[in-house]
Formats: structure tokens, sequence, C-alpha cells
């Protein structure tokens, strides 16, 4: 309970925050609404009854906020509406349906694992080489380092339009957005653990006439999985961030960036919500898989 109660009650403020903040943003097209239906707004000030749409009396008006909250079209839909969009757009449609999110965050969730696995394996490599060698760090960390200057948001369709036009489309794409953005956290969290063994460590080493290969596998890697596995639970987020911004520029319907798009196109802020919510239930789940994967590999090293 010490470790749950924290938790709950940061998720109890947002969802108060959440339900107070939704009659702000929802109040003028409600009063819209049933004014076309016929009803005539009158606020509970008489003294100010000239103005039956002020901000201020609307609030006043027991009819009003109750009807804040059941929107067809919020511009904030409540906690309950996209609970209850989850419900039926996971558990009572097929996954095979093109109206399931199951079925789109599988579309997304592929890219994300290949980029995040393309990502991952480039990144370690990167770090070994800027580790062992005085070029790779003058030349490539800097590089690394101005890579991530750049907007995801501009690189993104540059990389479907130029690889389109070569013929390669659908994950692949995708998948490069996403180990662009995974990678520099492995390559920055690979090289502190590798650089992590102090020099008396190493002159240890040095003092049993160890190879360069054994120092690096009997010292500089077991040192580096804390620090490693830190920087994977930053990079699969990054790369489902990368897989969803990507699906933006595709311009299709398919994945949970497309579900955004066509939800925006439609007004329909609930889908974009839930949509929103499964995203970030999908990334703290893959982030939860590492932390297990972490613990585990951790504790037969002997390190926890």
């Amino acid at each position: 309970m010490r470790k749950i109660f924290p938790v709950l009650t940061v998720v109890a403020a947002i969802f108060a925050f959440w339900y107070a903040a939704v009659p702000f943003m929802n109040v003028k097209e409600t009063l819209t609404g049933l004014e076309r239906a016929g009803a005539v707004v009158v606020p509970d000030n008489p003294i100010e009854r000239r103005d039956a749409s002020s901000f201020g009396l609307v609030l006043n008006n027991s009819f009003a906020i109750p009807a804040t909250y059941a929107q067809e079209r919020p511009r904030l839909p409540a906690p309950h509406q996209v609970a209850q969009d989850l419900w039926k757009t996971t558990v009572m449609k097929k996954v095979t349906s093109k109206r399931s999110l199951v079925y789109h965050g599988w579309i997304t969730l592929s890219a994300t694992l290949l980029g995040f696995a393309i990502g991952t394996g480039a990144g370690i490599i990167l770090a070994v080489g800027i580790v062992h060698s005085r070029a790779m760090d003058m030349s490539v960390m800097p590089w690394a380092i101005a890579s991530q200057t750049i907007p995801i948001l501009a690189i993104a369709p540059m990389i479907i339009v130029v690889l389109n036009s070569i013929g390669i489309q659908g994950l692949v794409p995708k998948a490069i957005i996403s180990a662009y953005l995974s990678f520099f956290p492995v390559v920055v969290g690979m090289v502190k653990g590798l650089r992590a063994p102090d020099a008396m460590q190493m002159d240890l080493l040095k003092t049993y006439n160890a190879s360069d290969n054994q120092g690096f596998w009997k010292l500089r890697l077991p040192a580096s999985m804390p620090y490693l596995f830190a920087s994977l639970k930053i990079g699969v987020a990054a790369a489902l961030v990368g897989a969803i911004v990507a699906e933006l520029p595709a311009g299709g319907a398919r994945g949970l960036g497309g579900r955004m798009l066509t939800g925006s196109y439609y007004g329909q802020m609930v889908q974009i919500w839930s949509a929103l919510v499964f995203a970030a239930v999908l990334a703290a789940s893959l982030v939860l898989l590492i932390g297990l994967a972490q613990r585990r590999a951790l504790k037969r090293m002997g390190l926890t």
C-alpha cells in the first residue's frame, strides 16, 4: 500500500482536474446546442441577465454543467467518455476489425519493435566504437547529438517521401523513424556505462594481464548493464512516439497515428483521446517489460 497509495493519489488528482476542466472547455458548444434545440439560456444572476451567454454565468445554470459531460463531439472529452470508447474499440470489436484499437495498436507496435531493435543495435555498436576509438568519439558523438536537434515532425515526411520514391513502403519507413528516435538514448547511456569502471578497476585488469577483449566482457559490459536498461526504457517510449509520428505523413488510416489523424479530420476528439490513452498504456507496458527483464538480468549478474 505504501507504494500504491502515492500513485493512486496522483491518478485521482489528474482525474479530478480533468473532470473540473471539462465544463470550461465544452460550455460554449453545450449552450449553442441547447439554444439550437429551442432552450432559452437564462443566467441565475438577475443583474447580468442581459448577457445570457456570459462565460461566468453559464456555470451557474444547473442544466449546463451536466450537459458538458455528454457532448457527442466535445472539445475535451470526459474520462468516462474516453473509457467507454476504449471499451467499445478494444473489447467490443474484433481484433481484425479496422475500428479496433487492438488492430491499429498492433500495426504501430510492429513498427515500434522493429525500429527499437534497429535503434538499440545501432546505439550499442556506436557506443562501443566511441569508447574504444578516440576518432569516433570526436567525430560520431557530436553528429549523434546534432541529429536530435532536428524536429521529428520535419524529418519524418522527408524520410517517408524519399523511401516511397525508391519503392520502400509500409513497415520499414516507420521503423527507421522509430530507430532515429530510439538510438540516441542508447548511445548516451551505453557510453556512460562502458566508461563507468574507474581507474583502479582498469589497473587491476592490467595487473592480471587481461586483454582489451577480456576487459570489455569481464568489466565494461557488466558495468554498463544498469545504464543500458535505463536507456532502453527511454528508447522504447521514443520508438513508439516515432512510429505514431511516422503514421501521420503516410496519409493512411492504419495505426494509432492514423487513428488520431482520422479523428482530427472529422472532429472526433473522443477517438483521438482514446488512441492517446491506448498508446500511453502500450508504452507503459513496454517499459514494464524492460523493467522486468532488467531485474532478472541484473539479479543473475549479481548486481542487485
